[in-house]
């Protein structure tokens, strides 16, 4: 018999978290390499929500709290909701959790049976079909190509449920593409799924706001109150707060959904962190000034990024509409040499003899659902990010 659970036959282990921990090591071993899988801002935590960590430890703010967030962060996520979205939410309708992937995870735990379906538009991010199979579902990755921004059309989304759909997956801004849903490409979809009351919507809403260029920000049950009875609105402070290490993510749902969320986290991690969830107060309720701060700097790099990768000789970057990511086909080098010797078959090959050649660490496109391509993190220093990519440019030049 064996010792280990099947259900980690169903499930991989993360390709962004790889490759960050491939490079970590090449680092170690004294090689000049410049990893770009990480998904992290590389600004520092800013100081008032630093301090209001440290008072909050002053304060003996350190025991227990009630399992789904205290009361004051409940508040400051409800007027959230409310001031930036349009989304009426009570105490009983909000969870926190141990980051937005706890968040996500719970909901799926909570509601999925052997056989039921969801709907994933690819490119996804790496862990909702990992998430799915882990909680007993079966996955049903829908592809929507850079001919289509990268986004889900309604009529692909039509196709795409059955009687057994039980949620759709929407990312908006995405990772890893950056594609962001306009409010008139979301009433498309959202008109779709008010034609099919079994559907529930599960929006992760982590890069709601890194978005650039103007756009205006949605979100699905903000567009179409019809559906707010049946959609799980996540978010948390990890990207646009720099707080990718304090773990907070929460959600706004219906109150039955969000109770089962909590019975399920009850008996798993319990509690997220206390002194955390006083600093994802001041994140919420304090100064939003360097937000647009650092957006103007992830603009510029994006910008950067995409004028030079659109350089390089077989590579094709499309311009995103937030997030901190670039999503380049590498569809032009398939088939050519490396200085290796090697063959390039896929984009795993491609991103593997980059790293070795140039010491540029990117993580695969096929990761995400969708090839040939690759997906770079721009949230790093620009001066590290032009070096890299010039080294793209220079192996795509030489190869063969």
């Amino acid at each position: 018999m064996p010792f280990l659970s099947a259900a980690l036959d169903r499930v991989k282990p993360s390709a962004t978290i790889a490759v960050t921990d491939k490079a970590r090591e090449l680092k170690a071993a004294g090689r000049n390499v410049i990893g770009l899988g990480s998904g992290e801002p590389d600004f520092d935590t800013p100081a008032n929500i630093k301090l209001a960590a440290i008072h909050a430890i002053e304060a003996g703010k350190t025991k227990y709290t009630a399992v789904d967030g205290i009361p004051e962060l409940k508040q400051a996520i409800i007027a959230k909701f409310k001031r930036e979205n349009g989304l009426d939410y009570m105490p009983n309708q909000v969870i926190v959790g141990t980051g937005g992937k706890q968040v996500l995870y719970n909901a799926l735990v909570a509601t999925l049976n052997p056989g039921d379906e969801v709907i994933i538009p690819a490119p996804y991010w790496v862990s909702y079909p990992e998430m799915v199979a882990l909680a007993g579902g079966e996955s049903v990755p829908v592809i929507c190509t850079a001919d289509f921004g990268f986004k889900l059309q309604p009529q692909a989304l039509e196709a795409a449920i059955t009687p057994k759909t039980k949620w759709v997956i929407l990312n908006s801004p995405s990772n890893p593409t950056g594609a962001a849903y306009s409010r008139a490409e979301l009433k498309a979809l959202t008109d779709v799924l008010v034609k099919h009351p079994h559907v529930w919507v599960m929006t992760d809403d982590m890069y709601e706001h890194l978005v650039y260029d103007d756009f205006v920000f949605t979100t699905p049950a903000q567009i179409e109150p019809k559906l707010f009875d049946r959609t799980l609105t996540v978010n948390g402070v990890s990207k646009a707060y720099c707080m990718t290490g304090w773990r907070i993510g929460y959600a706004g749902g219906p109150s039955q959904l969000i109770k089962a969320m909590t019975t399920i986290q009850s008996q798993s991690t319990s509690n997220p962190s206390s002194i955390a969830q006083w600093a994802a107060v001041e994140a919420l309720n304090g100064p939003q000034d360097y937000i647009p701060t650092h957006n103007k700097v992830f603009k510029e790099r994006r910008d950067l990024v995409v004028s030079m990768l659109n350089q390089a000789n077989g590579i094709d970057c499309p311009r995103p509409e937030g997030a901190f990511y670039v999503y380049p086909s590498c569809a032009g080098t398939i088939g050519k040499t490396a200085p290796s010797g090697k063959v390039i078959e896929n984009d795993q090959d491609f991103v593997t003899e980059l790293l070795e050649a140039e010491g540029v660490a990117v993580v695969q496109g096929s990761a995400f659902g969708l090839g040939p391509a690759f997906r770079i993190s721009y949230a790093t220093k620009t001066s590290d990010l032009e070096e890299a990519c010039k080294r793209i440019q220079r192996f795509c030049g030489n190869l063969k």
